[in-house]
């Protein structure tokens, strides 16, 4: 299974895959979301809520080897210590190809897809400079209402996901 944002035969588009990582894999949850994928997280969760998610067509990213047995076909079992390894062994396994323009498309926090902002608004949450310097650029989160702008954080981001193998095509 690819699991890009093509629609070629055979591929699975971006909009098609969801995730959800357990208490164990915050971080590759937020690696997940700066890719653009819909990944759900939380510190814990109860059984039924699970039993919910998993009936959402979600696949569970777990670091524990029963709940990945329990969760069946639905369920993957994560190895990998670091986030660059569990990228790298998600990328092996589902064949992860996000285009860079689905890249920081989500709230980081609560996995919203980002709104353009208003610029009225960004004004009183922004940076002067930023306000200034990129105003068509600013973004934010429906849901809590953070604000993102392409700034030397999402730059290092970038540069981190280029290293970990992901490459910046449309």
């Amino acid at each position: 299974m690819v699991i890009s944002g093509s629609t070629c035969a055979g591929e699975t588009k971006m909009d098609d895959v969801k995730f959800t990582a357990d208490a164990m894999l915050g971080k590759l949850a937020k690696w997940l979301r700066a890719l653009g994928y819909d990944t759900w997280y939380a510190s814990s969760y109860r059984k039924e809520t699970l039993t919910w998610l998993l009936k959402e067509g979600r696949l569970l990213l777990t670091r524990h080897r029963k709940r990945a047995e329990t969760a069946g076909r639905q369920g993957m079992l994560v190895r990998g210590d670091r986030v660059g390894e569990q990228l790298a062994e998600l990328t092996r396994n589902l064949e992860l190809a996000p285009p860079s323009s689905a890249w920081f498309t989500r709230c980081l926090r609560c996995n919203v897809l980002l709104r353009q902002a208003d610029e009225t608004r960004a004004r009183e949450k922004v940076p002067e400079y930023v306000f200034y310097e990129k105003v068509s650029q600013i973004r934010f989160c429906p849901s809590c209402g953070r604000h993102y702008w392409p700034g030397s954080h999402r730059s290092r981001m970038e540069a981190q996901l280029k290293e970990w193998g992901f490459a910046a095509h449309p």
